[in-house]
């Protein structure tokens, strides 16, 4: 061999699937994906402050004793006369568990509100004053609390539908699972449906990622707030969304939870959004003319009984 000659420089070993470790910490990172992300960061804050200077609301409403315990209330905009009760959309803000609150997503709310729906986003802990059960089980009491006072803000507790975004996503796909009535003495079909846009429901590649650098999880918490693990426990219609210029793990975990569903015979609707990255798909669902928006709408009520045009 010629002594100037080089060897071939040493392939990086998969660490999961076909992902090397830079490739896997890229694929749970959205800065590589998303260059607009601070943009649009900064527009949903701008325009939630609007939003909850322009519309009737309750702000910081306590669902629990900690501090963090606390939703902001939207009600419905109903017809002249209407005394019926409202259709609940509950949203759970997202944030990879660290970042974000409430206030981000208060932008959504015209959208429900004026099509005859209450809106609800629940507060709860975040890394590092919380970890992820915590957030499960606070967001778990929300919900409880939203059903059993429903009637405080013109809601029907009978018709509570659920969205979230990214980490978000993940918590609802966990909350989905439970057993409301052994936990909260509430119907197991509590929450009529779900909508989650950009989700997680596997921690396993999550923890070999970079975001392990703050989520601290035992083995079997993984296993237990990994939604694919438990698909049989899935009651609830459920659609995921997610868009065309997302990471490769945001665009590969709902199609496994898809299969992880069709495995144990239930069924789930999957939705490719055209042309948008991880935070833009957010912004549709408080566009009413949106596809995303118009599918949480249509899930909580026939178009006739809404406001829409």
């Amino acid at each position: 061999m010629n002594a100037d000659a080089k060897p071939f420089p040493a392939q990086s070993p998969k660490i999961y699937l076909d992902y090397t470790q830079a490739e896997l910490d890229a694929a749970y990172d959205q800065r590589v994906w998303a260059p607009n992300r601070e943009e649009i960061i900064a527009w949903c804050l701008s325009e939630g402050e609007k939003v909850r200077a322009r519309l009737e609301h309750r702000r910081d409403v306590p669902y629990g004793s900690g501090p963090d315990e606390v939703l902001d209330l939207f009600p419905a905009k109903k017809g002249p006369g209407s005394t019926k009760p409202a259709p609940i959309h509950v949203h759970i803000h997202g944030g990879r568990w660290t970042l974000f609150t409430k206030d981000e997503e208060s932008f959504i709310a015209p959208a429900i509100v004026e099509a005859g729906a209450a809106y609800v986003v629940p507060e709860f802990s975040s890394i590092p004053r919380g970890r992820i059960p915590d957030m499960v089980a606070q967001v778990r009491r929300s919900i409880a609390w939203i059903y059993n006072n429903a009637g405080a803000f013109g809601g029907d507790p009978e018709r509570i539908h659920l969205s979230a975004h990214s980490s978000g996503s993940h918590l609802a796909g966990v909350v989905l699972l439970t057993d409301w009535e052994k936990e909260f003495g509430i119907p197991d079909d509590a929450i009529k449906s779900a909508l989650l846009i950009s989700g997680m429901y596997d921690l396993r590649p999550v923890m070999l990622s970079a975001r392990s650098s703050y989520v601290k999880l035992s083995g079997a918490e993984v296993a237990e707030l990994s939604a694919i693990l438990q698909p049989q426990k899935l009651h609830t219609p459920l659609t995921m969304v997610y868009g065309e210029k997302e990471t490769p793990e945001f665009k590969r975990q709902p199609k496994a939870y898809l299969d992880a569903l069709a495995a144990v015979g239930k069924t789930a609707r999957l939705v490719e959004i055209p042309g948008v990255n991880h935070f833009e798909v957010l912004k549709l669902l408080g566009d009413p003319s949106s596809e995303v928006s118009r599918m949480a709408l249509q899930a909580m009520f026939p178009k006739q009984e809404s406001q829409l045009p």
